[in-house]
């Protein structure tokens, strides 16, 4: 799309605000002299567009009263934004359980490109690659239940939720929900449970339905949503509980055991953090506490000392080991 095209379609989109704008301030915004701000207007009247010129010393230009805008208008920067946007939003699960509603908007959006413009589309999009941890796939709320609970967190309202548990065991509770995060291609939201007295956090994808409940309530101060479910997730029951003490910062210790793994405590005289996690299996951790390159110590359980040994002896074995590359007659 041409320069001059997007900044007419820029002067309609000020102009769609509402109110008088006036020729000084749509020149300022758009980049241009008043000259060309009174061109671009009468470009927007050759296309049925009703531009209205409002004379006197707050004069300007403003939209005729009741005129409906066309539904989208993007420029080509704005709608290879949207498409990113939507692929991307896929792949790392931040779309709702309707993925075919993103796929027909994205599909609305190509038809309407400029070829040049899908070409370069295209090539983006087959060189763009995303990774996904093994045994990690997205998993998407249904969008019922994220408007209804995304409503319940604006407007401090109780919800009634229909879970069922990872077991398929299925419950009813109520929540006073804080926030919604999304992690590792997860949604999950956040809250009190009012029945217990106690925050919790729940995975959005398993939630079958949510209902507002009458009353408010008063959210904590000082809330940090993201900061409560990566605890959450650190510190829920797995199979072993494993106690470190790492000579590192909280930062550097979490480049490799992160947040929603591992919680560090503040560091002592002698810069040794606490390190406290859970874990279903041990095997991945003597290579992750290797990679962090700083001393450690294990208080427990037993069984990661052992595992760490095997895995420094397998290392030093390998350290040890002469190849000889005998090519064939």
């Amino acid at each position: 799309m041409s320069r001059p095209t997007a900044r007419v379609l820029a002067l309609l989109e000020l102009l769609q605000a509402g109110g008088v704008r006036t020729v000084a301030e749509l020149a300022d915004r758009l980049g241009v002299d008043e000259r060309t701000v009174r061109r671009y207007a009468a470009h927007l009247v050759d296309l049925d567009v009703p531009v209205e010129s409002v004379r006197g010393r707050y004069g300007g230009y403003r939209l005729a009263p009741g005129y409906r805008m066309p539904p989208l208008m993007l420029t080509d920067d704005e709608a290879l934004a949207v498409l990113l946007g939507l692929v991307a939003g896929r792949r790392a699960g931040l779309m709702t359980a309707m993925g075919a509603a993103g796929e027909t908007a994205a599909a609305k959006i190509r038809r309407v490109l400029p070829a040049p413009l899908a070409r370069r589309l295209d090539a983006v999009l087959g060189s763009l690659a995303f990774t996904t941890p093994p045994g990690e796939q997205p998993a998407a709320p249904e969008s019922g239940v994220l408007l209804a609970i995304a409503d319940a967190i604006s407007h401090h309202r109780p919800i009634s939720i229909r879970y069922v548990a990872a077991d398929g065991r299925r419950s009813e509770r109520t929540l006073h929900p804080y926030g919604l995060v999304t992690h590792a291609g997860r949604w999950y939201v956040t809250g009190a449970d009012p029945a217990i007295g106690e925050d919790r956090t729940f995975r959005l994808d398993r939630i079958a339905g949510a209902k507002t409940l009458p009353g408010v309530f008063e959210p904590p101060a000082g809330l940090d949503p993201a900061r409560r479910v990566l605890t959450g997730l650190a510190t829920a029951p797995y199979r072993y509980e494993v106690t470190l003490l790492v000579q590192g910062t909280a930062e550097q210790i979490h480049t490799w055991l992160p947040p929603g793994i591992a919680i560090v405590g503040e560091p002592d005289a002698g810069g040794w953090s606490r390190v406290e996690l859970r874990a279903e299996r041990l095997d991945w951790l003597p290579g992750a506490l290797a990679s962090l390159d700083l001393p450690f110590a294990v208080e427990r359980p037993d069984a990661l000392r052992d595992l760490i040994a095997e895995h420094a002896d397998r290392l030093l074995r390998s350290a040890l080991r002469i190849y000889t590359y005998c090519e064939g007659d």
